[in-house]
């Protein structure tokens, strides 16, 4: 699907975001969630490299821009409602500011 016509179809909420889960290509491991906004859903796409909005420093902020843990786009994908996003990706390290390979790491019971 063209560039353009993806865009048109993503829902942002109310607040011009987009929920992207972020999952490991090679293995299928949930890596990460977070949110995008137009921009930083264009930079992703551009750029072939993650890119996020910060809701609680109002920035964009690029995946491993300090950490060097940066995640190669694979492919990007919307559900059925195109209110979430999924970032199929290759990373360099881990994804987690604990050190952790994926910020999912707890469970319950």
């Amino acid at each position: 699907m063209p560039v353009e016509d993806f865009l048109a179809q993503v829902r942002f909420d109310g607040a011009g975001l987009v929920p992207c889960i972020v999952q490991e290509e090679s293995t299928g491991l949930v890596l990460m969630m977070a949110w995008m906004n137009e921009e930083s859903l264009k930079l992703t796409l551009e750029t072939g490299s993650t890119w996020f909005w910060s809701r609680s420093r109002s920035e964009l902020w690029h995946k491993g821009a300090t950490s060097g843990n940066t995640q190669r786009l694979i492919e990007l994908r919307f559900d059925c409602d195109a209110d979430t996003l999924l970032a199929l990706v290759e990373a360099a390290g881990p994804a987690c500011h604990t050190g952790a390979h994926s910020c999912f790491f707890r469970s319950v019971g």
